[in-house]
């Protein structure tokens, strides 16, 4: 088991999270979605046991924000520092997660370390989902080229040089464009994300033109 969930993510506000889904969506509903998500992740995360749940914020907390979830500032710097500070304030195993991925569950999240020194989840765009560590050690994500196609394969491939045994966690489509936002909300109908797809404009406007 994880003794620490990590979350990290960004503030919901519009012009600052989701600005591939524009267009179709217009800010304010790529904000929407990004929080619909963002409070689907931080649910699952509630729901998993572990000793210390925390969300990795750049921004300030909401009404999104459940019981039980600790907040801290992201560190300045690329995403791979911001992502190796949020494991240097760990003690213990730990696993991160992003807000894309609304279709988690608290199965997903229940991690065992017995039998692996890291648990790997990688994404359907080359990147990863979630990435969990028996040991935390900032030095594995340092340096990491993060947002491109290769990246979980470098990722992946810096645990291995580190001689660490890595299990693969499933692989998850992240919400980036609104392909994937219709295929998540497809696979997780009853998610917080999918409810607020459905309630979008660019989605009803479309069905009501059939």
């Amino acid at each position: 088991m994880a003794t620490t969930l990590l979350v990290i993510a960004k503030e919901p506000r519009p012009g600052r999270v989701k600005t591939r889904l524009t267009p179709p969506f217009t800010p304010a509903e790529a904000a929407g979605l990004a929080e619909a998500a963002l409070a689907d992740t931080l649910h699952a995360v509630a729901a998993t046991p572990a000793r210390r749940r925390v969300l990795v914020l750049d921004g300030s907390p909401g009404p999104w924000l459940p019981a039980g979830i600790d907040v801290v500032p992201q560190c300045a710097g690329g995403l791979d520092e911001r992502l190796a500070d949020a494991f240097a304030g760990c003690a213990g195993p730990a696993l991160l997660v992003g807000m894309d991925t609304p279709q988690v569950t608290p199965e997903l999240l229940t991690v065992d370390f017995s039998d692996c020194d890291a648990c790997f989840g990688p994404a359907e765009d080359g990147g990863f989902w979630a990435l969990g560590l028996a040991r935390p050690d900032p030095a594995l994500l340092r340096g990491v080229p993060m947002s491109t196609p290769v990246t979980g394969a470098v990722q992946r491939a810096r645990l291995l040089a580190a001689r660490l045994r890595v299990r693969d966690l499933p692989r998850l489509r992240d919400v980036d464009t609104a392909a994937d936002a219709r295929a998540v909300a497809a696979s997780a109908p009853h998610t917080r994300f999918a409810a607020r797809l459905a309630a979008c404009p660019a989605v009803t406007d479309r069905r009501a033109a059939r």
